[in-house]
């Protein structure tokens, strides 16, 4: 434990731990020597030591094993608890702003706070069973912090009460259940407490009493059990506070500062009261603990000695310790100076005699860590709009010496998407990023098309590289989700072209989600099915029928309308007749939302030049209300294509080409009608079919495609802009590349 000084001038800190001896049998047996230090435990001198991890340091020390902590160049905190037994060690995962202690027990404390005492929500780890479920306390809902641990489900804690005074409790969680009981016995006004490692069922507190300037200092023995106060020493104002308290069988200890120059340890005889007070010398990083009636004590690179506080005797232990830590089993561990011949854990216990020994129990190395996958970075929901199509999974294992295969499974189709990650140059986090797309093969190709939205299984496999031990596993789920697509057939954001060839065959274009190297690429052709050659007109008209995918209207001709809904797969359902008389229409366009009601509608004209206003109804029988007459004079163009709002204005727009081959813009005014035509520009008569379809960039704005009959591509992509006076930019795209000639219709 770190000890803080309330006066500037303590400069150097006080670490103290405790090292119990009970009363009677129950000692550590030892090598008969009083300062054994570099000897194996009696009774296993052939037994293999543990194993210390290089370059960590103590953290402290339970009764089956220690706990240790240590960074990496990248400043990544590692917390290992390794056993004594030298089995294998276990990684806990700490807060990146918090901390982690133990206290004399095998239960280490995770905490919110670096400082322990400033952790309010505590996560309990019983090390004896490091399978067992871990244990949550927040003791913030009590307005209470931390001061030791008492059991795997309990912790002492302080509470502060709503007229600002505290009390000392113990809080315990039993299953979802959490009880707080207070200690009996301490003065009303007691106040700063803080606690020392719970052993043989007591627990050494320190508190202040009285008004700020006539504080008082307490000590309490606390039996955990009875929930009282069985004994009280009195102390002297201190510049440690209450901290640094340490405890034995036979006498209770703390700092006692009242010299400018030297640090003193008062102690107190538990059975006669007699009071001592040992000087420790200038000051400086000092740090001891109790063994039955001896204070051991050093500071990092000096020699460690020990005191007998009965008889006054010193003794050298003959090692020198950069950190200590004590164990409710009556035994200290102290961490050996690298560089000194000291590396190492040295246990410091009584010896049959009394007198503390020296028994080394673990060499510097490299632990043997259980591969775990220890965090895994997988989102809940993925938007790829706003990630620009791609999606970064991580897993971060307890081991770099492994491989991860990585399995994401759409839940609706059983589409799957593999890899394999090997470990990475720097730390053990296994990542990538997704491009969300699937690897489609054929006799012909290889495709790799966009991943649909939705549900995904995403499922880990860890395996070590030499392939000892199982492989362990994880799962979680993540949704994919895109910004809707009124020209998406098969829900996975990215726009479907269908082309009729002069076969009568459709076929359907499935483009990449997000442009590759500046252009538009065909994913995948997928034919659609045979006996379109009988339909004057087809037209995607977006969700016609109610549910979200995107519908086909087409119209034969007899001029009967049929209505095929898109099943979200990128297949069609069997037709449905829904109109007749469609004849007299020469020019459709669909898809757009014309009067602001968040449906797709439909314009149409007739021979004479009138433009019809068809309102979308959302009802997959009869998907269009009576149409409404919105103006005349439409006969000078041979052809019109509904484009979404590319202008920003009301509602969806349209572009009319006229005979001439210059294009106009109409912007909807929201009302199912439009505002006066604005020039877009000329040499538009070179294409045979212009189609709006949805947007193709992801730039959050609906494009234009423009298919032609001549020429290196068979259709050229006009993203819009957003700028009225020139919608339009050209890029590049495979769309029918070479087959400018091969279809007779586009949608």
């Amino acid at each position: 434990m770190q000890l803080r000084t309330t006066r500037s001038r303590l400069a150097a800190a006080v670490t103290a731990v405790l090292a119990v001896t009970a009363l009677g049998a129950g000692t550590l047996a030892t090598a008969p020597a009083a300062f054994a230090a570099m000897s194996a435990p009696s009774g296993q001198a052939d037994a293999t030591l543990s194993v210390f991890p290089e370059g960590a340091d103590l953290a402290g020390v339970g009764t089956s094993g220690f706990l240790s902590y240590s960074y990496d160049r990248a400043g990544t905190r590692t917390v290992l608890w390794t056993p004594f037994d030298g089995g294998m060690s276990t990684r806990l995962k700490v807060p990146e702003d918090g901390g982690s202690t133990v206290a004399g027990s095998d239960v280490v404390v995770i905490g919110d706070a670096g400082r322990t005492d400033e952790m309010s929500k505590l996560t309990l780890r019983n090390m004896a069973d490091p399978s067992a479920p871990a244990v949550d306390i927040d003791l913030g809902a009590l307005n209470g912090t931390y001061l030791t641990v008492v059991s795997p489900t309990s912790v002492l804690a302080q509470i502060m009460k709503d007229d600002g005074t505290t009390e000392l409790h113990i809080v315990t969680k039993t299953g979802a259940t959490t009880t707080s009981r207070e200690i009996a016995g301490l003065p009303e006004d007691a106040t700063d407490f803080a606690g020392s490692m719970v052993h043989d069922g007591s627990v050494l507190v320190g508190y202040v009493t009285g008004p700020e300037d006539e504080q008082t200092y307490g000590r309490a023995l606390i039996d955990v059990a009875a929930g009282t106060v069985s004994a009280t020493y009195s102390a002297v104002p201190s510049g440690y506070d209450s901290a640094g308290l340490v405890f034995s069988a036979s006498h209770v200890a703390w700092p006692d500062q009242t010299d400018n120059t030297e640090l003193y340890i008062s102690s107190v005889d538990r059975k006669t009261g007699e009071q001592t007070r040992t000087s420790l010398g200038l000051y400086g990083e000092w740090q001891y603990v109790l063994v039955g009636d001896w204070l051991v004590y050093g500071e990092p690179w000096t020699p460690v000695r020990a005191v007998s506080l009965t008889s006054g005797e010193t003794r050298d232990l003959g090692i020198t310790a950069s950190a200590w830590a004590s164990s409710a089993d009556n035994t200290a561990l102290l961490q050996g100076n690298p560089g000194t011949g000291d590396d190492g854990l040295f246990r410091v216990a009584a010896g049959q005699d009394g007198t503390p020994t020296v028994t080394k129990v673990a060499e510097p190395g490299k632990p043997v860590i259980p591969l775990e996958i220890d965090e895994v970075h997988v989102p809940d929901v993925a938007n790829l709009d706003k990630s620009r199509g791609r999606v970064t999974l991580g897993w971060t294992l307890s081991r770099a010496d492994a491989y991860l295969d990585v399995t994401l499974t759409h839940i609706a189709t059983g589409k799957k998407f593999t890899k394999r990650l090997t470990a990475p140059a720097t730390g053990t986090e296994f990542s990538f990023a997704w491009d969300a797309v699937f690897e489609e093969a054929t006799p012909d190709e290889i495709s790799f098309v966009n991943a649909p939205n939705g549900k995904y299984a995403v499922e880990a496999k860890a395996t070590l590289l030499n392939s000892t031990g199982e492989p362990v596993y994880q799962r979680r789920f993540m949704n994919i989700t895109r910004a809707y697509n009124p020209h998406d057939f098969n829900d996975n954001g990215s726009t479907d072209v269908f082309a009729r060839d002069f076969n009568g065959v459709l076929w359907r274009e499935d483009l990449r989600d997000w442009p590759y190297y500046g252009e538009i690429w065909t994913a995948k052709t997928t034919r659609v099915g045979s006996g379109w050659g009988i339909y004057k007109q087809i037209e995607a008209v977006g969700n016609a029928g109610g549910a979200t995918p995107g519908d086909v209207v087409a119209v034969d001709g007899s001029g009967v309308q049929w209505l095929y809904l898109g099943k979200g797969d990128g297949t069609l359902a069997p037709r449905v007749k829904v109109g007749t008389g469609w004849q007299i229409y020469n020019k459709l366009a669909a898809g757009s939302d014309l009067d602001g009601d968040a449906r797709a509608d439909l314009v149409a004209t007739d021979a004479a030049g009138v433009l019809w206003f068809y309102k979308g109804t959302g009802n997959y029988a009869k998907p269009y209300a009576p149409r409404v007459r919105v103006g005349g004079g439409w006969q000078i163009y041979n052809h019109i294509t509904a484009v979404g709002n590319i202008a920003g204005t009301a509602a969806g727009d349209l572009v009319a080409r006229d005979t001439s081959g210059i294009l106009w813009l109409y912007q909807g005014n929201g009302r199912g009608g439009f505002a006066p035509r604005v020039k877009v520009g000329g040499g538009w008569g070179a294409f045979s079919q212009l189609v709006g379809a949805g947007d193709l960039d992801n730039d959050g704005r609906p494009d234009l495609i423009a298919y032609g009959t001549s020429g290196e591509y068979g259709a050229s992509v006009y993203r819009s802009t957003g700028n009225v006076t020139a919608p339009f930019s050209r890029r590049t795209t495979n769309l029918y590349k070479y087959q400018g000639r091969s279809y007779n219709h586009i949608a």
